[in-house]
């Protein structure tokens, strides 16, 4: 429903414009908004022409005007009886009139959208709804999923919201306090390059213009309305992946998530199992500190001994001792090229099965 502000904007600017004063009343009979309080009216009266069959009718030199919503009163608008009151006052009727749609179709179509992304429509439901919306159905879309600071989603949202605007198909909502959804309209022929520009300059407005470090994700694009949940889904899946497996990245693609997608849609009894096969019931979080890093700058050079060892600051043969040594505790030579990829994937499992196990609680 319009709210009383919204009214009492409309009728300020009207006065401000036409000097004619406004009031406007509830069916119950209390007050909404006012120019002023010129008028003294009893409630008695409004409730009365409230609950008749007139749409308007003069009372003691004022004027009373009902305001509809689907054919059923709403409010009641009063204004003096002479013939320039009655006009503006039927034209400040009319206004609100628009107000109550305008505002109607904007809660219906928050509430599509959101239902839409939750897969709770039948395909019959989101072709008519979004007729009746005047929402378009055969358009490239895709959505983004942003992770904010707990409790500023309305701040964040003020900041989106000026980038993103329904004129161009695009919407907006919040998930809960942390999430936030675009639903963004694409040109025809748009390609995850042009995605990949607008994720990063949501990063960029947040960073700069809101001060707020976020990590927007998202899907793949999509031809049809009717797939939104699954683009919503796909980004659901690359914020989790994410945190998982691409901390360091603000921004990541479900398009591009590589062996993390598989290795997060594994059961938890196969992981242990694997875990127990590769590490013999041991565990890399078992290794010290010196060991990871080796590892971890091992990787990261494309297993080079001689570039690992330069930027380690070690000797060569220092570096060949711990990869020696790695090899008698876990049988894994990391310069074999496919005993590298078994353990880097047992890392990236061990991972995953740490960041579940924390979530469970």
């Amino acid at each position: 429903m319009v709210t009383a502000q919204v009214i009492q904007t409309c009728i300020d600017d009207l006065k401000s414009i036409t000097k004619v004063d406004l009031q406007v009343y509830d069916i119950e009979g209390v007050m909404v908004a006012q120019s002023s309080d010129a008028f003294s009216i009893d409630n008695s009266v409004i409730l009365e022409f409230a609950a008749s069959q007139a749409g308007s009718q003069t009372v003691s030199g004022l004027h009373f005007i009902k305001i509809y919503d689907d054919n059923e009163p709403a409010f009641v608008l009063l204004c003096q009886d002479g013939a320039e009151d009655m006009i503006i006052g039927r034209v400040a009727a009319a206004n609100i009139t628009q107000l109550i749609v305008a505002y109607k179709e904007r809660f219906d179509r928050n509430n599509f959208f959101q239902n839409l992304i939750l897969d709770n429509l039948l395909l019959v439901d989101i072709y008519n709804r979004a007729k009746k919306l005047h929402i378009e159905i055969q358009k490239p879309r895709i959505v983004f999923l942003l992770e904010i600071q707990s409790g500023k989603e309305n701040y964040a949202m003020e900041f989106l919201k000026g980038m993103f605007s329904s004129q161009s198909g695009d919407y907006v909502t919040a998930v809960d306090e942390r999430n936030l959804i675009v639903i963004k309209q694409l040109p025809q022929d748009s390609g995850y390059e042009q995605v990949e520009d607008i994720a990063q300059g949501i990063v960029t407005l947040m960073n700069t213009e809101a001060m707020m470090n976020v990590k927007v994700t998202f899907g793949t694009i999509i031809a049809e309305l009717k797939d939104v949940s699954k683009s919503y889904k796909e980004a659901k899946m690359a914020l989790d992946v994410g945190k998982i497996f691409y901390a360091q990245k603000d921004i990541v693609a479900y398009n591009r998530l590589g062996i993390g997608r598989l290795i997060y849609q594994l059961p938890m009894p196969l992981c242990k199992m694997f875990i127990r096969e590769i590490f013999d019931g041991k565990s890399p979080d078992d290794f010290d500190e010196e060991t990871l890093t080796t590892i971890n700058k091992f990787f990261e050079n494309s297993l080079n001994v001689s570039e690992t060892s330069r930027q380690l600051y070690i000797h060569r043969n220092t570096l060949v001792y711990r990869l020696d040594k790695l090899q008698k505790s876990t049988g894994l030579d990391l310069r074999v090229f496919e005993d590298a990829i078994t353990f880097k994937i047992a890392l990236m499992v061990v991972k995953y099965m740490k960041y579940m196990e924390n979530t469970e609680y």
